[in-house]
């Protein structure tokens, strides 16, 4: 087992799409870690659904041996991190895994909202920041422009950038080189006591959940008896391991190491990310920094298309919970799509991921309704309501104000496409505070919006109009008082709660109407005119009718006199009078699947 002087722990950090996981293929294959016969591209995504849309997911650590150019061996422990703003906190329990984080920048796109977010993220957890300029293979890299944003953008001097092509296997000796000179050995290994960090954790069937943990002080081995000391809970250990980069178990996990832990946990929600595990007998005096909770942030009701199908989805989501302890459920009823469940989220692409990993791994098609957020609501009595499904809001009469959550917002774009933006910008209800120029090209922008704004097209629209060079990333900033109200369909007088949102006051008139306009559209027609509203509080706000179906009661009259005629449609006139007091009307499932599908309506 390598000492301490010769292990190093590194993460790498990048902006989506930049090459972090081809960068770890190939210091796997230089370390000799993976055999060129077992090699697959994108080794450490191992979800389908990571490898195809070419983002990290999961975080996956990996333990290999380095032989320096002077000749001695190193024990490196690479972390692969997301690069996604919905998995921040996870990346930032990675970054205090190590000592040295390896900024990858592309050097035909250079510095991306998410490379500041990350590069700032790991500044503030005292890592190491080693920049390296991947993809100088392109025909389109510009690598003097890519070292004037590192001094200007991160104030990191150019000289120490190194040059890399991760598909071509250029610069990584240089790499691993750096690493073994800039990366400080591991730090905290004279602190009192054992202490572990779990930055990761996943279920599997046989053993349990295995908590992924880098080893601060002290040392764990099978048979120790421990605790996590956020919540005191007890367990203990069954088997202590590294990767390589499958799971290879060890006889003890000692200082400085990074590895996995089995332990007779049978739930992924007992164990939380960031928390410190210590021997019960002999605990250390306090918790590791940097430990917070959880919560998940956008909510939406999920349905099974098919009713039947509701026990299949109800245990495929608990074992979705079983490898993702940040997304949370409960079984909630609609009038208008029945049974299903109300499911909490860490942001949009965690949302998009639970949805799509619903459809392929368990083969179920559902239907979501449209995404909200924790609203705060105070009550004339005083009392403090934490509001995430519209149907569970108070009466108006019965609100005193409701604030909605905020976020900062930083934008990296073309300065061509400014004024596009900003009109975005005040459109989604957000005020800009600030623009810095990156290079002659591209500017920052920093705003804050209100969180719903963002929830359904705002990415999509903010892609289409810099066509494709604009990046975004955000973080929680607070909660601020707003004029919300909730924004209600009926159709023929009855409230479809699947069609409810919570929508701010100056907007409800103009979202009503595109909703009635589009249910207009997509209704059935009836014997009877059908009323559409929208409705906020009681009072009408847009209203659209579906015109009757005309059965033509004439055509059996032929010739004599007109009276006969007009008899005919009276009494066609009262049937429809009479059919309009009785007849409900069912709206086809479809319908709601347009609705929800679009982005204007919801």
């Amino acid at each position: 087992m390598p000492d301490l002087k010769h292990t190093r722990n590194f993460c790498i950090i990048a902006h989506v799409d930049h090459g972090k996981t081809t960068l770890s293929d190939r210091i796997l294959e230089l370390t000799r870690t993976i055999e060129m016969r077992d090699m697959k591209e994108q080794l450490l995504d191992s979800m389908d659904l990571e490898r195809e849309r070419g983002i990290t997911i999961k975080s996956h650590p990996v333990s290999m041996i380095y032989r320096s150019e002077a000749g001695e061996d190193f024990l490196f422990n690479l972390i692969d991190t997301p690069g996604h703003v919905d998995f921040s906190y996870e990346v930032s329990r990675s970054l205090a895994a190590c000592e040295g984080a390896m900024l990858l920048i592309d050097a035909a796109q250079g510095v991306e909202a998410q490379t500041l977010a990350n590069a700032h993220l790991a500044i503030a957890q005292g890592l190491q920041v080693i920049p390296v300029i991947n993809k100088i293979d392109l025909p389109s890299a510009d690598v003097p422009a890519i070292k004037q944003q590192l001094e200007d953008i991160l104030a990191i001097p150019a000289e120490e950038a190194i040059l890399t092509s991760a598909k071509t296997g250029l610069g990584i000796k240089d790499l691993l080189e750096a690493a073994l000179t800039r990366v400080p050995t591991p730090r905290w290994a004279d602190l009192e006591g054992t202490r572990v960090l779990i930055f990761d954790c996943i279920y599997n069937t046989y053993k349990g959940v295995i908590c992924y943990v880098r080893v601060f002080s002290g040392e764990l081995k099978a048979g120790d008896n421990i605790m996590t000391m956020s919540d005191g809970r007890k367990s203990q250990i069954k088997e202590v391991g590294q990767f390589s980069p499958a799971m290879r178990p060890e006889e003890t996990l000692g200082e400085g190491q990074v590895g996995y832990i089995v332990t007779n946990m049978r739930d992924v929600a007992d164990i939380r990310l960031g928390d410190t595990i210590t021997h019960s007998d002999r605990p250390a005096p306090e918790m590791l920094p940097g430990y917070k909770e959880v919560h998940p942030m956008v909510f939406s009701g999920l349905y099974p298309i098919d009713t039947s199908d509701y026990e299949k989805l109800k245990a495929s989501m608990g074992k979705l919970r079983l490898n993702d302890a940040a997304f949370v459920y409960q079984s909630e009823n609609s009038a208008a799509l029945g049974f299903g469940f109300r499911c909490g989220f860490l942001g949009l692409l965690h949302m998009e991921i639970i949805q799509e990993r619903i459809r392929r791994e368990y083969d179920l098609d559902v239907i979501s309704t449209y995404p909200s957020v924790v609203y705060h609501v105070y009550r004339t009595d005083g009392e403090r309501l934490e509001v995430h499904n519209p149907m569970n809001l108070p009466e108006p009469s019965e609100i005193e104000y409701m604030e909605e959550p905020m976020i900062r917002a930083a934008i990296h774009l073309p300065n061509t496409s400014i004024g596009d933006l900003l009109a975005l910008v005040t459109e989604k209800r957000g005020i800009c505070d600030n623009t810095e120029t990156i290079d002659g090209s591209r500017i920052m922008i920093s705003c804050r919006l209100p969180l719903n704004e963002i929830l359904v097209d705002f990415n999509d629209r903010l892609k289409s109009l810099t066509h494709g060079y604009g990046s975004m990333d955000y973080e929680m900033d607070g909660y601020q008082r707003s004029k919300l109200v909730r924004l209600d369909i009926m159709v023929n007088g009855d409230p479809v709660d699947a069609f409810s949102s919570i929508v701010h006051a100056d907007k409800a008139t103009t979202r009503g109407r595109s909703l009635c306009a589009r249910l207009k559209e997509i209704l059935p027609r009836q014997l009877f005119k059908i009323a559409i509203q929208a409705g906020v509080g009681g009072q009408v706000v847009a209203r659209e009718t579906v015109s009757a179906m005309r059965k033509d009661v004439t055509a059996k009259c032929y010739g004599g006199d007109i009276s006969r005629k007009r008899k005919l449609l009276e009494k066609q006139k009262e049937g429809k009078k009479r059919m309009k007091q009785i007849g409900k009307v069912s709206i086809p499932q479809d319908a709601f699947i347009k609705i929800l599908k679009s982005s204007e309506g919801g």
